[in-house]
C-alpha cells in the first residue's frame, strides 16, 4: 500500500507497519538528500535513521500543510544541519551525480555523458549552498516552488529568485569553462 498525505491526515501516532511503508516509499529520497548534504555514506545512513525515528516519535508534528515528502525532506535537512552544528561534519565535499538510466548507449557515449554530468555536477557544487540546495530540490526531487519554500523555511518568491540565480550562475560557470578550454 502506498502511503499518502490523506492516509496520514488524522494520525497522532504511527505503528511499525506504517513506518515501514513510509520508509520503503521515501527512504531512498531521505537518504539521497542526506547524502547530498553531507557527502558521506555513513552520515547519510545515520541521518536517515534519525529522521525515521523522529517520524515514529513525532508523526503528530506533521501539520499536513505540506506533503509528507516535503516534511520528510525538511526533517532530513534540519537533522543534517544539527549534526553539522554539533561539529560532527567537516566542510561538504563533492558527491557523484546519479547516473541517468539509459538503454544501450555505446561505451564512448556513456563516457562522454558521464563526463558531462560530472562536469555539470562540479559546477553545481561551486554554487553557494542556498542556490545549490534550491536547485537540487527542484531538479532532482521535482519539488514545486511551494514545497521547496516549506522545506527551506523561505517564501516561494525567494525560491524562484534562488532558482533563477542558480541557473544563471551555472550557465555562467559552464560558459567560462568552455571559453577557458578553447583559449
Amino acid at each position: 500500500m502506498e502511503v499518502d498525505d490523506q492516509h496520514l491526515k488524522n494520525l497522532t501516532s504511527i505503528d511499525e507497519g506504517m513506518l515501514r511503508e513510509v520508509m520503503e516509499q521515501y527512504g531512498e529520497d531521505v537518504w539521497n538528500y542526506a547524502y547530498f548534504l553531507t557527502s558521506k555514506h555513513d552520515w547519510a545512513d545515520d541521518i536517515a535513521q534519525e529522521v525515521f525515528i523522529k517520524v515514529y516519535k513525532h508523526i503528530g508534528g506533521f501539520r499536513r500543510e505540506a506533503s509528507l515528502k516535503t516534511w520528510l525532506l525538511k526533517l532530513t535537512r534540519n537533522t543534517a544541519f544539527s549534526y553539522k552544528r554539533l561539529a560532527f561534519f567537516r566542510k561538504m565535499s563533492p558527491v557523484a551525480l546519479e547516473s541517468v538510466v539509459r538503454v544501450g548507449p555505446s561505451a564512448e557515449t556513456e563516457y562522454w555523458q558521464r563526463d558531462f554530468a560530472d562536469a555539470i555536477w562540479g559546477h553545481v557544487l561551486c554554487l553557494p549552498v542556498k542556490f545549490r540546495e534550491a536547485l537540487i530540490l527542484s531538479a532532482h526531487y521535482e519539488m514545486s516552488h511551494d514545497e521547496i519554500a516549506e522545506a527551506l523555511g523561505i517564501s516561494p518568491g525567494t525560491v524562484k529568485s534562488r532558482l533563477h540565480r542558480a541557473r544563471r550562475k551555472l550557465a555562467e560557470l559552464v560558459r567560462r569553462e568552455r571559453h577557458d578550454s578553447f583559449v
